[in-house]
């Protein structure tokens, strides 16, 4: 069976733009998949980040230092951009005028006026497939979750609790970078940052916060400059955001956080729901582990902590008795992108698709009303649009 090919460029060529290639070099994991990403050009300001690129990935045939020559470029299908929080208003709109289709970064924008610009491209584009980049859900045990919310298993919801933390900012001796400044990263802070992946799954499940109070954490307040001196942290470290959700037939609360100085983790992403029929929770910190608590009236109630099978979204060569990890999460996400780009949203293989538009500009309503609450210390009502 032939494959379909789809040829990509990438636009930043950072860290996560060589994970995008360690995926695509890993795409004979997958088993059964009609469809393959080939990176043929990339784009980065910096040379020596394209020449990683093009001295590593032999699919790569041109490089470029200017964006628009890459979207001038007829070989280049879609883009996947990785690029600090600033700039994503404009390279997205220009990417989708182009008619290329995008995975971008959260969190699409770095505030809501340049969310809102990204969306009125997107209006005006239809035929576009834009995608936002969150991999985490694409675990097995999250997937397992996911399953379990969509049969109604939980019953009345109780209570709900998501995160994504980080220690690599606990050394006040570590330098300043791009995400402590106002004018790269914007106001969000680490709510920018981290925060799509944390809402990504409620905002699927359709658990809109009605409101929010945040308590945001400015924890190290000046970082080195890398030349001999100190320069001000300008942006969150940390934020716990305590919402009410509304839906037609329950109310329950959902409390979100977003850390950038969490001691002890890494990369630690976590969903946790309370029901009266069904609790359940799973953590990057434990990727092999699911607990559960099914629930009787009358009967006793036990956590069941058991193994998460190595069984993804998409079918790969790698037997259940092994380990998934980020890298395998990257490649289920692009596979999902790709998968619907090849045959749309309704003829993808399995149900799941990446974090759409929609789901974005919804982390944009909360991050903003967060901000407002942590001005006066109110909670503060979003407006959803509806």
């Amino acid at each position: 069976m032939s494959k379909r090919m789809i040829r990509f460029g990438v636009i930043g060529c950072g860290l996560m733009g060589k994970e995008f290639a360690s995926a695509a070099a890993r795409w004979l994991h997958l088993e059964g998949v009609g469809f393959e990403p080939r990176i043929v050009a990339v784009c980065d300001a910096n040379p020596a980040a394209t020449e990683w690129f093009t001295r590593q990935v032999p699919s790569v045939e041109r490089a470029y230092g200017d964006y628009k020559e890459l979207l001038a470029d007829d070989a280049v299908e879609a883009v996947y951009c990785a690029v600090p929080h600033h700039l994503h208003a404009q390279l997205y709109v220009d990417i989708i005028e182009a008619g290329k289709h995008l995975l971008g970064e959260k969190p699409f924008g770095i505030d809501a006026a340049a969310n809102a610009r990204i969306g009125a491209a997107l209006a005006a584009h239809p035929g576009v497939v834009v995608r936002c980049s969150s991999e985490f859900p694409f675990y097995p045990g999250a997937q397992q979750v996911v399953q379990w919310v969509n049969e109604g298993r939980f019953g009345r919801i109780i209570e709900v609790e998501a995160g994504f933390w980080h220690a690599s900012d606990l050394d006040p001796a570590k330098p300043i970078n791009w995400k402590r400044r106002i004018a790269t990263n914007g106001e969000y802070g680490c709510m920018g940052d981290l925060g799509m992946h944390v809402l990504h799954l409620p905002l699927r499940f359709g658990w809109r916060p009605a409101n929010v109070r945040a308590l945001l954490s400015k924890i190290v307040p000046e970082r080195p400059d890398g030349k001999g001196g100190t320069v001000p942290c300008e942006t969150w470290d940390n934020a716990i955001l305590a919402c009410d959700v509304r839906t037609e037939d329950q109310r329950f609360p959902m409390v979100l956080s977003t850390k950038r100085i969490a001691p002890g983790h890494a990369n630690t992403w976590f969903i946790r729901i309370q029901g009266t029929e069904l609790s359940a929770e799973f953590s990057t910190k434990h990727p092999k582990q699911v607990a559960s608590l099914p629930y009787s009236p009358g009967r006793p109630q036990a956590w069941h902590i058991v193994d998460a099978p190595y069984k993804s979204a998409y079918g790969t060569i790698t037997g259940g008795i092994f380990e998934f990890g980020f890298s395998d999460s990257i490649l289920q996400m692009w596979a999902a992108f790709c998968d619907e780009l090849a045959h749309g949203a309704d003829g993808m293989s399995q149900p799941f698709r990446c974090a759409t538009p929609e789901e974005a500009l919804g982390s944009h309503r909360v991050f903003t009303a967060a901000l407002a609450s942590e001005r006066d210390g109110s909670t503060v009502a979003i407006d959803w649009g509806n």
